[in-house]
């Protein structure tokens, strides 16, 4: 009977699987993902394609491991990972059985079950090509100035082939296996594979060799420099005749099986076939919009695949050149952006730009336009544009709706590396690295043109009154838009600044730098606060989390890293890409990081608290601080299970709450630190009678006595030195906003706000207030963004005053609509 059900079960599985969804390859991406990342978009760039002895399967060399697809139905198969860096090279053995991959090391992989047989070790340097001998007993691998020989059922090393004076770009075994061709600088090398023994060297290169091939009778080796193909007669040494037609460097060149034709790749994205007899251009395969960096005939001749810089793998039928099929979803990603509400992640990457669903990683729209790569991204302040900047010199706007293009900025002479809207969303600043443009984001009119510095980083302030600058002469610089001046520069880095970012208050700013360091800076006196150290290679982008507690920073290190703004300690590391970390960002809500890799992917990092193992964490989100002695204390009385009944005695109480004080002291947190956007904070009265309760208690034990030390210096904390006024936050805002602020003595407090004319609009008298501070959303001032009557104001600038006694102070503030 269970025989039965089951022959039943898989007769309806073949009936429906046409019309199941390819849920395989909608969830492939996400397969082997590094600790701390919850998604992953894109597959990897292609490094090199190789089709299976049977045909059926390709394997593809990509950044984060290597896939195996499906040849006819394009499915993802599989992904092995286990290499620590990208994937240069993959070869099948003759049988199929075993697949080797070369990185920093070599790996022999199980076909059949993805099992790591072999781990080959010994290059000093990575490996840029694998291929068997014909019997399948050796491989042979090529790295910087060698070749190394072994064998591949014990994966012990057999012996090495020095003589390159260069990188080995390439490595072939002739058809009987009783020769090796190397590729690498401006020579090949011929070597008996045998005993190892260096043969003869072909010169007379200008360019580097990308790649060598053997046509399958072995007596014509092909060879790929520059622009030119080259044939040998490899009995003699002596070139039969010079391919020429491509336009830009050849990446590599394979014969078909029956030897009558060559295929090579181009940078430019091309692939030729030529007559190996006649040297005669049969036709010319266009399609991809890169380098096609590796080709491949399928073993019986009739169809060449061919993988891209672009993200893609074609197939082509050999004999009429016709493209059959396309693999997609292997790119770069120079640069990522979420939309204001969260909801969309762009992704800039080749020539296109990808719209995805930030939620389920759906892919939405791809951008076609740009003829070089993309470099920026940005959505505009209403999320309802996108800018792009390309290396095609120009700026592209998009309907993000629709995925229509609106129109195209032109003017830079190089170049554009950046592009940022103003807070407003009425001016975009583009930078080409000498020169940063201005335009009105409604019409595209150029506005004005800062010069005068190699930058390399530009950002505007919250308000959007200032530009920031990184420059190669290892400054940071503050300009006024309005005027182009400049206002003042940030002395300190060793060497070019490279990135710089405001805080979302305004007050500060972060530089990342080629000295490894970055740096803290007070907007107001350009004073340097702190320096954070840690990265081991240049600091390429730094970011200011929503609520400006967190900076994110990547490096060429491969890494990004997470800051705590407030103490400069180092929070996270995030590893998991294999190649340069091109562009972070922060949802808006702050609890995902996105990081866009030249390795070709896009990887979502959870940034929510885990789940804490602390009793005294009533709230549950890490930490231990004044958020959860105040829940305690609402909870006062409260009977039965509560998070609250820390020592578990069924009731909450002061007990309860002295055990959480005590606890501060466990944490790695600044204990008072109260997030602004909290509705609860105490008060100086609240720890007052806290304080005072648990000491009428008159308990000894020591946990209980380290609480009331804790409340006794919250106490103190409760108790400014100074009145002052903070910044508001949200800034720039629509249309509430909160404003903070802390009494050093009792006084009446009022709030006025005037407009940039220096008019009234609205007064706030908040009436006497006892000594504290006032930076919670339950304690600070509060405007709806009305004036006196009621009406709501336009965007613009607006000044605040606080009027506290004696003390007066003034700031800023942006409405933006």
């Amino acid at each position: 009977m269970k025989n039965t059900l089951v022959s039943i079960f898989l007769a309806l599985l073949l009936i429906l699987t046409p019309y199941l969804p390819n849920v395989i390859a909608q969830d492939s991406p996400q397969w082997h993902l590094p600790e701390g990342a919850k998604a992953r978009l894109g597959k990897g760039g292609i490094y090199e394609i190789a089709y299976s002895p049977d045909g059926t399967h390709l394997a593809v060399a990509s950044s984060i491991g290597i896939w195996i697809y499906d040849v006819q139905t394009g499915e993802e198969l599989d992904l092995l990972t286990g290499h620590t860096s990208w994937v240069s090279s993959v070869a099948f053995s003759p049988d199929g059985r075993v697949l080797a991959s070369g990185s920093t090391d070599a790996i022999l992989w199980d076909t059949e079950t993805g099992r790591q047989l072999h781990t080959l070790t010994g290059h000093t340097y990575g490996i840029s090509s694998v291929v068997y001998s014909p019997d399948g007993q050796t491989l042979a691998s090529g790295s910087w100035q060698e070749i190394r020989l072994w064998d591949v059922q014990t994966g012990r090393h057999i012996r090495t082939l020095t003589g390159h004076t260069s990188y080995v770009r390439s490595v072939s075994f002739s058809p009987d296996g009783q020769m090796l061709a190397s590729g690498g600088g401006r020579q090949i090398g011929l070597w008996d594979a045998q005993t190892g023994r260096h043969i003869r060297t072909l010169t007379g290169y200008t360019y580097f060799i990308e790649s060598v091939a053997f046509s399958p009778d072995g007596q014509t080796l092909a060879s790929g420099d520059g622009f030119e193909i080259h044939l040998w007669d490899v009995q003699t040494g002596r070139q039969i005749r010079t391919l020429e037609g491509h336009t830009g460097l050849v990446l590599s060149v394979v014969f078909s099986p029956d030897g009558q034709t060559l295929a090579s790749g181009g940078y430019f994205g091309t692939i030729r076939l030529w007559d190996i007899q006649t040297g005669r251009l049969i036709r010319t395969l266009t399609g991809h919009t890169i380098s096609v960096d590796s080709i491949v005939f399928s073993p019986d001749g009739k169809t060449l695949a061919s993988g891209s810089r672009d993200g893609t793998i074609r197939f082509w039928n050999s004999q009429t050149g016709t493209h059959i099929r396309t693999f997609e979803g292997h790119t770069s990603f120079a640069s990522i952006s979420f939309s204001p509400d969260g909801k969309t992640l762009a992704s800039g990457g080749g020539t296109e730009i990808g719209l995805w669903d930030a939620q389920t990683c759906r892919h939405i729209h791809t951008l076609k336009g740009h003829t070089e790569r993309v470099s920026s991204v940005v959505f505009s302040p209403d999320g309802k544009t996108l800018a792009s900047g390309s290396w095609d010199n120009t700026i592209r706007f998009w309907d993000v709706q629709t995925g229509r293009h609106i129109r195209t900025l032109s003017g830079h002479t190089s170049s554009v590396s950046s592009v940022f809207f103003s807070p407003d969303g009425e001016t975009l600043a583009t930078w080409d690295g000498s020169e940063i443009r201005l335009w009105d984001a409604q019409t595209g009119r150029h506005i004005r043109s800062l010069k005068g510095q190699t930058r390399y980083s530009v950002a505007f302030s919250p308000d959007g009154q200032t530009i920031a600058t990184g420059s190669a002469d290892n400054t940071a610089r503050l300009w006024d838009v309005s005027s182009g001046v400049h206002l003042r520069t940030m002395t300190g880095h060793t060497a070019s600044v490279s990135s710089v970012s405001f805080s979302p208050d305004g007050q500060t700013i972060a530089t990342g730098s080629a000295d490894n360091t970055v740096r803290l800076w007070e907007v107001g006196t350009a004073r340097q606060l702190r320096t954070l150290t840690g990265h081991t290679d240049r600091v390429r982008s730094v970011s200011f989390s929503p609520d400006g507690q967190t900076i994110a920073t990547r490096s060429g290190d491969n890494t990004v890293r997470l800051w705590e703004v407030g103490t400069g300690r180092q929070l996270r590391t995030l590893t998991g890409h294999t190649d340069y970390v091109y562009s972070v960002s922060f949802s808006p809500d702050g609890s995902t990081l996105a990081s866009g890799s030249s390795d070709g992917t896009v990887l979502l990092w959870d940034l929510a608290p885990a789940p804490s193992q602390l009793p005294e964490d009533v709230n549950d989100d890490g930490i231990v601080n004044i958020v959860d002695l105040t829940l305690i204390a609402s909870n006062f009385g409260e009977t039965g299970s509560n998070a609250a009944d820390v020592n578990g005695d069924g009731v909450v109480n002061i007990v309860d709450l002295t055990l959480v004080a005590a606890a501060f002291g466990n944490t790695a947190v600044a204990p008072f630190a109260l997030g602004r956007d909290s509705e609860i904070a105490p008060t100086r009265t609240d720890v007052a009678a806290w304080l005072r309760e648990a000491r009428q208690l008159n308990l000894t034990d020591a946990a209980f006595q380290r609480g009331i030390a804790v409340l006794e210096q919250l106490l103190v904390s409760f108790t400014p030195e100074e009145t002052a006024l903070f910044a508001n936050y949200p800034n720039p805002f629509n249309p509430e906003t909160w404003i903070p602020y802390q009494l050093a003595t009792p006084t009446d407090v009022r709030i006025s706000i005037y407009s940039a004319d220096g008019q009234l609009v609205r007064k706030l008298d908040l009436g006497h207030q006892p000594i504290g501070i006032y930076n919670s959303k339950n304690r600070a001032a509060y405007w709806d963004g009305k004036n006196a009557l009621g009406e709501s104001v336009a965007s613009g600038v607006y000044f605040y005053t606080l009027t506290a006694g004696e003390f007066t102070a003034t700031r800023k503030m942006l409405i933006r609509k």
